[in-house]
């Protein structure tokens, strides 16, 4: 083996695949753009998740981009709670694009992660995801409709009710995870009792989330 031999080549490269990836599905040779469009991504996507569903997204991630994504990340202030309209002007602002490219370049930079991740994963963290916020993602702008004034109450209330529902699930996977696991010499109340802080840290994100 070659002492020269670059120890990160590897990693470069298939951070370079992927970038290429979307790049040809967005249908430009502009890698700058490219780079831009995957960080907004992977940035507002993985800021709508509970800490458990980003991680498992995270992992799937190569190197240098996983460094990209964890980039600024406040596991203790997520779920961030924003809509379709906010993800629209955030997505605009750190990819350098206007508000009405968003759902395009979104949906491109979807449909190139869709191919890249294993199969089923991002159909998985689109489900947990509010409709119009996964039409963005999905590259279909959210149809406008004449709403009540009280729907901007109930909005808050069901975006606030999905999000307890994902750290609960959250929570109940650390415990089961806990509990699965196989014997390493450590009695089986010590893992029990691991799996229940990990689970009380995730409901404890709930409030931080919160306030």
């Amino acid at each position: 083996m070659s002492p020269h031999r670059d120890p990160l080549a590897h990693a470069q490269q298939r951070a370079h695949e992927w970038l290429t990836a979307v790049a040809a599905q967005l249908g430009t040779e502009d890698r700058h753009f490219a780079y831009r469009a995957v960080r907004a991504w992977l940035h507002l996507v993985r800021d709508r998740l509970t800490v458990d569903s980003a991680v498992h997204l995270g992992a799937q991630l190569p190197q240098f981009l996983r460094g990209v994504y964890y980039e600024g990340w406040a596991p203790a202030k997520v779920p961030v709670r924003y809509d379709a309209d906010r993800f629209s002007a955030l997505f605009a602002g750190e990819a350098q694009v206007g508000i009405a490219e968003v759902p395009a370049i979104a949906g491109a930079v979807s449909a190139a992660m869709n191919g890249l991740f294993s199969p089923g994963q991002l159909d998985h963290v689109f489900t947990v995801l509010p409709a119009g916020l996964r039409s963005e993602l999905e590259g279909r702008p959210p149809v406008a409709s004449a709403q009540p004034a009280s729907h901007g109450t109930e909005h808050l209330r069901l975006n606030a009710l999905e999000d307890t529902v994902l750290l609960l699930t959250d929570a109940v996977s650390a415990l089961v995870r806990g509990l699965e696991e196989l014997p390493t010499g450590e009695p089986g109340g010590g893992r029990a009792a691991k799996a229940a802080q990990e689970a009380h840290r995730i409901l404890m994100s709930r409030d931080a989330v919160q306030t």
